[in-house]
């Protein structure tokens, strides 16, 4: 893809250059230019998406969505003329709707339900409970989780209210710093937590924080992605608001070198990916990704990236990012090279000859042809391919995880023309992967004896359920975010629309099983609040582009020439 012109003028206001965009949507362009420089933080009151009229969030947006062959250039260059306020809440006094996506009634009622989620910890908001489904054992969902809560804190961000996202991270950083020990075994120093909770004492009439790094979650397993998470959303604050005070604090420093020294550690492994056990991420219970997971190792590189970003070279951060670039360098042309597949990779597998030795090997993996899955060879389209789900030694999981890819994109993991394939991919394999209720967490699912030996007979995790093949509305704003920075809106609009003929009607769930997500997930909690959140981002992204700068990353063109196949690989 061409570079676009990206002019930022003396009065805020940006201009983007006609040649930006084609007649396919907008083109990449530097998003991490748009909040360049820092810009006070406006934190005058103003009204929130559920204050104010639908009348006046539908004045002034264009009446019509483009198509692939609309006047998509000519209409964005007229309308995206507009001052980036960091404080400015989305919806308000904002410039014409370039997608011609008109506001839902339904925003209010989720803005309603994420403010009634909140966790106050004396008298601030540190974060936002996954669930205020009452229906059922509350189990966990009555506390506040790290990953979950990274949705909410970019709703919270986009409309402009940074308070609750600093005492967050803050209040995590301090979880951070405790003891760690699970059945006499201590965990590392720089691991955060999965989740926390407040507890009340009416005696005392005292708060405390109550955090859990998996010694209490279903299967023990302590969370590999809060951390990364924690990067990112602290990347995304800055970005948002213009402040880097935060991120410049010893303890925030110290709290990212602590996390990144887990990660950059040497040891036995011959490979840059992150080594890590089942049930360490989204997919939280075991579905065999184990090893290296397409979804740890994608937010590994976006963690390394942003903190790049963030850490002070002087002193001890000096060495942690000349760590962190030699671990990028790797990192990306591993993930490139041997995660990647399309219809000319899979073919090339195909034909692998097997145990072959010596650095001159093609087949670097041992991976036998035979272990190829019949159901690829349907679901690979003649145009498009993904990040498959993990790369070891004689295994190839070719499954489909929606997570690993979009953070791959935003991430810039994923080259200009892999981001193009992957939505490619979305848009030829629609019903397998969206359906009828966006978004597949992965795909396909896995039953009979696989399942009883990937899984240990999980009940939840039955196919196109949960965590195998369920759909799970959170992921919408990923979906949505990757499709603005690939120039595909009309992608995320057509998904958004799906969700919210059922949403708000089912009640938020947390996610939907079939294999077209018809049904509302069996064992689902009911207000969801990252359901809820997940749709409110995708909504304001694509109402106001810029706020993609928070969460997306252009491509370090300086890594490029450094990152050439070896003499071995061929494609």
């Amino acid at each position: 893809m061409s570079t676009p012109n990206v002019d930022l003028s003396q009065n805020g206001h940006i201009k983007i250059a006609d040649t930006l965009f084609s007649v396919g949507g907008i083109e990449e362009f530097d998003f991490s230019r748009l909040l360049d420089k820092p810009r006070p933080l406006n934190m005058e009151r103003q009204r929130s998406y559920d204050e104010r009229s639908l009348h006046e969030l539908t004045s002034g947006l264009s009446p019509r969505p483009p198509s692939r062959t609309d006047d998509f250039p000519s209409r964005i260059t007229d309308h995206l003329e507009y001052s980036f306020s960091p404080g400015r809440r989305s919806g308000y006094n904002t410039p014409r709707s370039f997608t011609g996506f008109e506001p839902h009634p339904m925003v209010a009622e989720a803005w309603d339900a994420l403010r009634r989620s909140l966790v106050y910890f004396r008298g601030q908001p540190v974060g936002t409970i996954a669930a205020l489904d009452n229906s059922e054992e509350e189990l966990n969902y009555d506390q506040v989780f790290v990953r979950d809560f990274v949705p909410s804190a970019l709703a919270f961000l986009m409309n402009g209210e940074p308070e609750i996202v600093k005492t967050f991270l803050l209040k995590t950083l301090r979880l951070q710093s405790w003891e760690k020990k699970i059945d006499r075994f201590q965990l590392g120093e720089g691991v955060m937590p999965a989740s926390f909770k407040v507890l009340h004492d009416p005696v005392k009439n005292n708060e405390t924080l109550i955090a859990d790094f998996g010694e209490s979650a279903i299967g023990r397993v302590a969370p590999v992605d809060s951390g990364f998470w924690w990067i990112i959303l602290l990347r995304a604050y800055t970005k948002s608001t213009g402040d880097t005070s935060l991120a410049e604090l010893p303890e925030c420093q110290k709290g990212m070198r602590l996390i990144l020294s887990l990660c950059l550690s040497e040891g036995f492994d011959t490979f840059p990916t992150l080594l890590c056990a089942d049930g360490c991420c989204m997919i939280d219970r075991r579905m065999g990704v184990y090893g290296y997971p397409i979804e740890i190792q994608a937010l590994f590189f976006m963690a390394l990236r942003c903190a790049l970003l963030l850490l002070k070279q002087d002193g001890e951060g000096k060495e942690v990012v000349e760590r962190i670039v030699k671990r990028l360098h790797a990192l990306s042309f591993h993930m490139r090279s041997y995660f990647w597949i399309d219809l000319k990779q899979l073919n090339d597998i195909y034909r692998y000859k097997t145990e072959e030795y010596s650095h001159t090997a093609v087949n670097k993996f041992n991976v036998i042809p035979d272990s190829l899955p019949e159901w690829i060879f349907d679901f690979m389209p003649s145009r498009g391919g993904y990040f498959i789900g993990n790369v070891s030694p004689a295994r190839m999981d070719f499954r489909w995880f929606c997570l690993g890819n979009c953070i791959a994109i935003l991430s810039s993991l994923a080259t200009p023309e892999q981001s193009t394939a992957i939505m490619d991919l979305i848009e030829s394999r629609w019903e397998e992967l969206v359906g009828e209720m966006p978004l597949k967490v992965c795909y396909p699912a896995i039953e009979g004896h696989e399942w009883r030996i990937v899984t240990g007979c999980d009940p939840k995790n039955t196919r196109w359920s949960y965590h195998n093949g369920g759909s799970w509305p959170v992921l919408l704003w990923l979906l949505t975010a990757a499709c603005i920075k690939t120039g595909r809106p009309q992608i995320a609009r057509r998904a958004i629309e799906l969700a919210e003929s059922r949403l708000l009607k089912d009640n938020w769930p947390e996610y939907y099983d079939g294999k077209l997500g018809r049904y509302i997930g069996k064992q689902a909690r009911k207000s969801q609040t990252w359901s809820i959140a997940g749709y409110l981002v995708a909504r304001m992204l694509l109402e106001d582009p810029s706020h993609l700068g928070m969460v997306a990353l252009e491509e370090d063109k300086q890594t490029k020439p450094l990152l050439r196949r070896s003499n071995s690989w061929t494609f």
